[in-house]
Order: structure tokens, then C-alpha cells, then sequence
């Protein structure tokens, strides 16, 4: 969804966001998800894995030119891809501090704050930033119960 609208936002084409976004990630499926830290001590074959994941399938071309798109990071499309894949992390650690993660609240703190000038490409993708910052990842539940309690028939 935060790929979507960004790409809406900067107008670039939706429908090839979209399926970025459903690929981007899929070497993991044969690799695992391997955290920035790790990444110093293991090796991954990610390329290898996206071969084999599409290999003699009808969508192996595309899928092959949608994963070299994204890795390079020059069309408006990867670049809101890996915009709305920093997001995920920022938009998880929010609502883990919430609910008082001492390491959530540490990572927003000490280092994701330079997320957004150092990794964040797009106009779009900053300003949401901004206010996932403000927001209270509960807000919407604490309207709808209010909302809800304020209509209730035992209420009247």
C-alpha cells in the first residue's frame, strides 16, 4: 500500500510498482532475510536465487528485468519500491516503540532518523516519513472506539 501511493503521489506507472513490489523481496524466499548486520559476515547468492525462483515460467523474463530495474535504482519505480521498503521498517518500529520496545524506541532514536535525508528518494516517501513520526499508530482505534461508544444505544 505505501508503494501504491506513493506512486500515485509522483505519478509514476502503478502497475509496474505494484509488481516490483511483489518480486523485489523474493530471493528471501530461498535465502532467508539477512539484517544489514549480518550481511558483513554471510554471503548471500540473491541474483542465483532470483534466477531459479522464475526460471522456465511464462513471467521469467519480466520478472528478470523488473529485479535488474529495482537493484539499479534509477527509474522513478525502484526508486519508490525501496522507499516503501524502508517505510515497512520505520512503520514497525513505530508500532514497537509504542507498546514500549526498548530496542524499537533505541533504533528510531539513534539511527533511523537519517533514514529519511540519507535513504529516502522521493518527495512523497519524505513527507509520509514526517508524519509517521507524529503519528500515533493507534489514533484510529481510539477514534473508532469513541466514535463507537458515542453512538452506542447503551449510551443514550
Amino acid at each position: 500500500m505505501v508503494a501504491w501511493i506513493i506512486a500515485v503521489a509522483e505519478k509514476a506507472d502503478v502497475p509496474k510498482v505494484l509488481k516490483m513490489c511483489l518480486v523485489h523481496d523474493v530471493a528471501e524466499s530461498r535465502v532467508g532475510d539477512i539484517a544489514f548486520m549480518h550481511r558483513e559476515y554471510v554471503t548471500r547468492h540473491e541474483e542465483l536465487a532470483e534466477a531459479h525462483v522464475f526460471q522456465n515460467t511464462i513471467l521469467e523474463k519480466e520478472v528478470a528485468a523488473l529485479l535488474k530495474e529495482y537493484a539499479e535504482r534509477k527509474s522513478l519505480e525502484a526508486k519508490i519500491v525501496k522507499d516503501a521498503d524502508n517505510m515497512d521498517v520505520d512503520l514497525e518500529l513505530k508500532e514497537l516503540a509504542r507498546i514500549g520496545d526498548s530496542a524499537a524506541i533505541g533504533m528510531q532514536k539513534d539511527h533511523r532518523s537519517t533514514i529519511r535525508a540519507k535513504k529516502l528518494y522521493t518527495k512523497t516517501a519524505k513527507r509520509m516519513w514526517d508524519e509517521i513520526q507524529k503519528t500515533d499508530p493507534n489514533a484510529w482505534h481510539k477514534a473508532l472506539t469513541n466514535a463507537w461508544i458515542k453512538n452506542s444505544k447503551a449510551a443514550k
